[in-house]
C-alpha cells in the first residue's frame, strides 16, 4: 500500500483548486476549537465530582475521578482488543475481491 504524505497545517492556508468543498474538520483551527471544548467539558465534569455524594458499594468507587479513569481505561481496552484481536479475525487479504 502506498504511503500518503503527512498533512501539514500550511496545506490549508491557500485556496484549494478542487471541485469539492472542504469539510468542517478539514481546518486545523476548527479541530483545535473542538478539542478545547472537549477538554473544558472534561475539566468541568471532574470539578463537579467534588460536590456530589456517591452511593458506592466498594471503597475505591468513592475516590476522586474514579469513574473518569475507569471509563478511559475501558475505552482504551476496547480499542486495543478491536485492533489486535478482532481485526485479524475479520480482515481479508488485499486481493480478496479481485
Amino acid at each position: 500500500m502506498k504511503k500518503q504524505p503527512p498533512v501539514r497545517e500550511e496545506d490549508f492556508q491557500h485556496p484549494v483548486d478542487i471541485d469539492e468543498e472542504l469539510g468542517l474538520f478539514d481546518h486545523p483551527k476548527n479541530v483545535k476549537r473542538l478539542l478545547f471544548g472537549f477538554f473544558t467539558c472534561v475539566a468541568l465534569l471532574l470539578m463537579v465530582d467534588f460536590f456530589f455524594h456517591k452511593h458506592t458499594l466498594f471503597p475505591w468507587e468513592g475516590a476522586f475521578g474514579f469513574y473518569a479513569v475507569y471509563g478511559f481505561v475501558a475505552c482504551v481496552v476496547l480499542v486495543l482488543v478491536a485492533k489486535y484481536i478482532l481485526r485479524p479475525l475479520v480482515m481479508r487479504k488485499e486481493d480478496y475481491y479481485d
